[in-house]
């Protein structure tokens, strides 16, 4: 059902009035972050740099030299801390994921010291977003008019963008980085005390350290002894690369809400276009045999934007189709003296929004902080309380992003349930309205305001808007029933999200007494 311009001023006011009241009750209640203190930075580094480095000891053993491990150990390196990187293979990797960092995530790359590391790998800029749907799109920009710097998201081959992390963080004199396979964790009296691990000769070799952080990304064979990981697999992306063409919305990203389920497209190179099709369930057609490039050509090539479906033809006809299963799981924690779980092998989300990198990286900025104040860091066990709160402070910018991910695809995702079939098209349609309706939604998925309250105001306005739809101008029993359905719906959507990611820790972490933890100094 269309609107009129009237009937969508009127809908849009009463939006607009419940957000605003929901704004007012939800930022009364919640309590500003402390700001970072910069002289005990200052201080306690000196004291940190101050030991000696010349005793052979290590302080941390990072597993993994993806974005999260290049990240922590350049970062912990530059504190002064003596960081060994143990990591399976330091080649460039050729990843069909990762490669797309939101604003938000540019921006914690701007704390941490590491922005140019987007430089000089034919990053390309990213502005925004442009929707599609059955003909229709929509512009929708990063709000970033309040920043004065060079902010905006990047795209990129992911392996050269973390081959610059590697080599940036090698730079660090207390930082190593050494190629093998960590075997297993080294463990003593209920504490991890270090590593085993297997060089690239096939030399066995044991390193002990007062902390190991454990981040060897989605297929990590160590995360079981430190969390409960519960891993689902919605979906799957079928890839492809797009050569020597261009998109309907330079800079932009491309999400088309085709059927059964999103395609995104985003430039990673000058001449590259990176296009993942969602594929949904367990099972997909085959690759060996021809069944998926003829479900690309006749399913997927005709909602294509016109401007792009030759190039999609001419690279399901090249052959180079690449699969990955997409990865959904909520952090579950189990605090281990000396050791902590960082990036994928720590918590995943859908891929759709992109967010994986700056859960990462924000991730990275808190631990980094944590640690900072620490001139000694070798009572596993004080380290691990202490360590407890970052679970905490992670929650808003963590979960947010995880839950928006999982609700934007069972969104997105087409239904034969007439309830989801209008949650989506409202969904569409809000966004359309531009302004407040979709800088706010567009702000979340960029990590550049990752606010739990935003988010669900924003998810419930979106059902209210859609049962406005439904009722406007004359309401029937039939759409009177189908509006409580998609309440119900959206609510069915959010709300086990929500739960699975932590819904108490999310809205009220800064009330948490974890979040306020003085420094054990010794």
């Amino acid at each position: 059902m269309k609107l009129n311009l009237l009937e969508q001023y009127i809908l849009g006011g009463i939006i607009a009035t419940w957000l605003g009241f929901a704004l007012i009750y939800f930022l009364g209640v919640r309590k500003s972050e402390q700001d970072d203190d910069l002289d005990l930075h200052k201080q306690t580094n000196k004291l940190v740099r101050a030991r000696a480095q010349d005793d052979g000891e290590t302080d941390v053993i990072i597993v993994g030299a993806g974005v999260a491990g290049a990240a922590l150990a350049y970062s912990l390196g530059m504190d002064g801390r003596r960081v060994l990187v143990i990591e399976r293979d330091l080649g460039l990797q050729d990843r069909i994921v990762g490669e797309l960092l939101q604003p938000g995530g540019y921006m914690k790359l701007i704390e941490l010291g590491l922005e140019d590391c987007v430089e000089n790998i034919d990053a390309q800029k990213v502005f925004g977003y442009a929707l599609f749907k059955e003909g229709r799109s929509t512009k929708l920009a990063y709000p970033l008019e309040k920043f004065k710097r060079d902010v905006s998201g990047r795209c990129f081959h992911n392996g050269r963008f973390v081959q610059r992390m590697r080599e940036k963080a090698a730079t660090v004199p207390s930082v190593r980085l050494e190629q093998g396979t960590v075997t297993s964790l080294i463990e003593e009296k209920g504490a991890v005390k270090g590593v085993r691990y297997k060089t690239k000769v096939g030399q066995d070799i044991t390193v002990t350290a007062p902390l190991t952080i454990v981040c060897d990304g989605c297929f990590s064979n160590l995360r079981r002894g430190l969390c409960k990981p519960e891993v689902d697999i919605p979906s799957t992306f079928a890839a492809l690369l797009l050569k020597n063409c261009e998109a309907p919305y330079p800079n932009h990203g491309h999400v088309i809400l085709a059927d059964p389920s999103p395609i995104l497209c985003y430039r990673i190179s000058s001449t590259e276009i990176r296009c993942l099709v969602d594929i949904p369930g367990k099972k997909i057609p085959s690759v060996g045999n021809g069944e998926m490039a003829l479900y690309l050509k006749t399913k997927v090539a005709p909602q294509i934007p016109t401007e792009l479906r030759c190039g999609f033809i001419a690279a399901v006809d090249e052959g180079s189709i690449k699969t990955m299963a997409n990865r959904s799981m909520p952090a579950a924690p189990q605090p281990t003296p000396g050791a902590i779980l960082l990036g994928d092998a720590f918590n995943m989300r859908h891929p759709l929004t992109g967010g994986g990198m700056t859960v990462a990286l924000s991730d990275v900025v808190i631990v980094r902080d944590l640690l900072r104040p620490l001139e000694n860091i070798n009572d596993s066990f004080a380290l691990c309380k202490y360590l407890d709160s970052f679970y905490t402070m992670r929650k808003p910018v963590a979960s947010t992003i995880n839950t928006l991910a999982g609700a934007l695809y069972k969104v997105f995702s087409a239904s034969p349930d007439q309830a989801r079939t209008e949650l989506r098209q409202a969904c569409f349609d809000y966004l359309c309205l531009g302004g407040m309706f979709s800088n706010g939604p567009i702000a979340l998925l960029s990590g550049l305001n990752p606010k739990p309250s935003s988010l669900v105001l924003h998810f419930f306005s979106v059902a209210i808007f859609g049962v406005g739809r439904l009722l406007l101008p004359f309401p029937s029993p039939q759409r009177i029933l189908l509006g409580a359905r998609l309440i119900t719906d959206a609510s069915g959507i959010i709300f086990p999200i929500l739960k699975a990611e932590g819904a108490a820790q999310m809205f009220l972490s800064s009330t948490n007494p974890a979040y306020h933890k003085s420094p054990f100094l010794h």
